[in-house]
């Protein structure tokens, strides 16, 4: 550090991202432009190692960009602010989101259980099959009629249950 503040690589070091990553949310705005020395370099404050450190946290708990920039717009402006901007009702937000998906995921990780259960081996044939555990088998039962040609005598589908 020098007497002023910390350079670049100093700050990306400390607060675990590379260069580009640190100009970017400079140029997006999540960092406040540095001061620079005499000679041009950027000179950022300590507590700017701290802002990086939370937008990559907030970015692991599945915050955009643009939320992490609201979320810290919001911490700048306490004061009469919006109780709905704050990060109680963004982390609010967010977990009813990541629940939704988790239930989302939980069904498409029953229904893939089920296809390797049932023996599933092809998507056509699955496709075509009222006994099929995949989703897409309601769908085929949807489509316009077709006729379906018999398999040649003597030829025979083992690839489970479909």
């Amino acid at each position: 550090m020098t007497a002023t503040g910390l350079r670049s690589g100093q700050v990306a070091d400390a607060a675990g991202v590379n260069l580009q990553t640190l100009r970017y949310y400079e140029r997006r705005g999540l960092l406040s432009e540095p001061d620079r020395s005499p000679g041009g370099h950027r000179l950022y404050s300590p507590e700017t190692v701290t802002v990086l450190r939370v937008i990559k946290a907030a970015q692991r708990l599945g915050f955009t960009l643009e939320e992490i920039s609201d979320l810290l717009e919001a911490g700048r402006h306490r004061h009469g602010q919006n109780p709905d901007a704050g990060l109680q009702a963004r982390a609010k937000e967010k977990l009813d989101d990541v629940e939704a998906k988790i239930a989302d995921l939980t069904v498409i990780a029953a229904s893939l259980q089920s296809a390797l259960d049932a023996g599933c081996d092809d998507l056509i044939d699955c496709a075509h099959s009222p006994t099929c555990p995949l989703p897409f088998a309601d769908l085929a039962s949807d489509s316009p009629s077709i006729t379906v040609l018999p398999l040649a005598e003597g030829l025979v589908s083992n690839r489970g249950c479909c």
